[in-house]
């Protein structure tokens, strides 16, 4: 049976709008909750980014929903032990629903240290040894490592996870998804790509969960939804590896010129027609996700709640709230 949880993104909405609309969401059927890890949004118009771990704090004392990071990357702004302890206080303050899903990363976010930006595959390899650091820090033990990327030297967790604590991995392409069958407890990918959930499963991934999700744009007017889709969320209709190698807000502004209007109507749902949200949330149904989570776009946050809880969850198999 697949869960439908809501998406809080951190690069459009301040903490404290964050944290109304994970109620909100609450109210409205969902069941769970995403939140995006970032230093920087991807433009200007989005205009925020607060420190993910802070946010799971005060969500943890607001809503008794699980929360999943869409995606945190352990790899270069963090290191990982730093991330391990992170991701742990969270399990604890979220009673064990909390689950860690992981990435390469954007150099958006992560150049900010003056770091060098690696290629794909050393930041695969990069992933891969430290999510071994950090499953051996959630043990609670003393540990050690020397290893080609990090070092760890005589750490423990004291504050350790409650129970045992995920990691699902996000992928985009063939390797992605092998790495993710591979090393992950989850494959996190935002399309309903069947071919990546087959290599995920092929490479050691059947049995484990599929999380993915959307962007929507409800609203009663579909024109000026696409206009505010089209205005914050170019960036999700950029071709190829722009997404993940380019510097700064302002790059993005610069490639999302390229991105029409059209691409954005043709993709997103976007305004109060009830079978195209619903449609665009079967695909991840029919592709086989185990979660599925959906952001609403732009300031219709409490049409797009009750909208959900009316409409879209009883359209989609769901009991609304107000039915």
């Amino acid at each position: 049976m697949t869960s439908f949880g809501y998406f809080l993104s951190c690069e459009e909405f301040t903490p404290a709008q964050l944290l109304d609309q994970a109620r909100k969401a609450a109210d409205a059927g969902f069941t769970r909750l995403a939140i995006s890890d970032h230093f920087h949004p991807w433009n200007d118009a989005q205009g925020n980014s607060p420190l993910v771990w802070s946010m799971i704090g005060a969500l943890s004392q607001t809503v008794d929903l699980p929360v999943t990071t869409l995606v945190t990357c352990p790899t270069m702004r963090l290191h990982p032990a730093v991330t391990a302890q992170a991701a742990a206080t969270s399990s604890r303050l979220l009673d064990g629903r909390f689950a860690l899903g992981v990435g390469t990363g954007e150099a958006l976010n992560e150049h900010v240290l003056g770091d060098r930006w690696p290629s794909f595959d050393e930041r695969a390899d990069m992933l891969e040894e430290a999510v071994d650091v950090m499953r051996k820090l959630f043990t609670g033990r003393r540990i050690s490592h020397r290893g080609t990327h990090y070092t760890v030297d005589n750490a423990r967790l004291y504050t350790a996870p409650h129970g045992r604590l995920p990691v699902h991995v996000s992928g985009f392409g063939p390797k992605a998804a092998e790495l993710a069958g591979r090393i992950g407890d989850g494959f996190v990918t935002m399309g309903p790509d069947e071919e990546a959930i087959g290599r995920f499963r092929d490479a050691g991934g059947g049995g484990k969960p599929v999380i993915g999700g959307l962007k929507v744009c409800w609203g009663e007017d579909r024109d000026k939804a696409v206009d505010t889709a089209h205005r914050l969320w170019p960036s999700e209709h950029l071709p190829g590896e722009l997404a993940q190698i380019l510097p700064t807000p302002a790059h993005f502004e610069q490639a999302s010129r390229l991105v029409p209007r059209e691409e954005v109507s043709a993709n997103v749902p976007c305004g109060d027609d009830v079978e195209e949200h619903v449609e665009a949330v079967r695909g991840y149904l029919g592709a086989g996700f185990d979660e599925v989570y959906v952001g609403q776009i732009g300031p219709e946050q409490d049409a797009f709640f009750a909208a959900w809880r009316d409409k879209l969850l009883p359209a989609l198999g769901g009991q609304g709230a107000g039915t």
